[in-house]
């Protein structure tokens, strides 16, 4: 299934991935404006969701929703979790697998914005529904499964329109 300008597409940012792997790989920051200008591409958006960590925002998290907001997401946020013993976990992957099940039979396409492996099975399903599926991540720090998986892979290593330097 090709690209065209009818399809309807559901674009899951995993913007826990994506902050540390701008910060690691470029010390810089993720254009989200970018990603979604990216993974839409002309076709219909559906619907374009930011999952975020609340801990893991060192800036102003409501500056930060409010832009992802304007930029087109809807944002699901949570608590970091920290256990008995001080263990922390925070992480939106449960989250995002049953959305995107939930929207598969709305959509032609799945932009999933991770490079989580964990999603490669995600992604084999929801080939089996029938939707294409496509990946934007970092290609230094996404799984080979995930870009073995996807219909297309965009690999966000080859773009500096995806990086935000010196903030």
């Amino acid at each position: 299934m090709a690209q065209h300008k009818n399809q309807r597409v559901g674009v899951f940012v995993d913007v826990q991935n994506m902050y540390y792997s701008a910060k690691h790989l470029h010390h810089a920051k993720v254009s989200f404006s970018n990603i979604l200008k990216d993974a839409v591409k002309q076709r219909q958006l559906i619907r374009a969701i930011a999952y975020v960590v609340k801990a893991d925002l060192q800036e102003d998290k409501n500056v930060f929703f409010d832009a992802l907001e304007k930029m087109g997401y809807e944002v699901k946020s949570k608590d970091l979790q920290t256990f008995y013993g001080g263990a922390k976990k925070g992480d939106w992957d449960v989250g995002i697998a049953m959305d995107i099940m939930k929207m598969a039979s709305k959509l032609d396409v799945v932009v999933l914005v991770s490079g989580d492996g964990d999603f490669q099975e995600l992604l084999e399903h929801a080939s089996a529904l029938g939707c294409r599926t496509e990946v934007l991540a970092f290609g230094k720090a996404a799984s080979s499964k995930l870009k073995n998986e996807a219909d297309l892979f965009i690999d966000m290593d080859k773009s500096k329109k995806f990086i935000i330097k010196g903030r």
